[in-house]
């Protein structure tokens, strides 16, 4: 029987040991705008450049915290884990 782990949330320190992404930023009249290319979904605006790269950092961990929870939801009582390097 395999255990359930229960996750804690995906930390800034975490994505940046783990993971790099993609942000797409521009200015777009008096807004920046930005998305995170890998994670579809994952897009702001802000009104300064400093304010929407913060703001795509807080809502890429959220994207990836709610992922993780409907992977392991969707997983159902018995489940392995797996690490997969691309």
């Amino acid at each position: 029987m395999t255990a359930i782990r229960t996750r804690v949330p995906i930390s800034d320190e975490e994505i940046a040991m783990n993971n790099e992404y993609t942000a797409v930023v521009k200015q777009d009249g008096e807004w920046w705008i930005g998305w995170i290319e890998e994670v579809p979904g994952v897009n702001c605006q802000e009104a300064t450049r400093e304010e929407l790269i913060e703001s795509l950092r807080v809502t890429l961990r959220e994207a990836l915290d709610l992922n993780r929870d409907d992977a392991l939801l969707s997983a159902g009582d018995q489940y392995t884990e797996e690490r997969i390097a691309v």
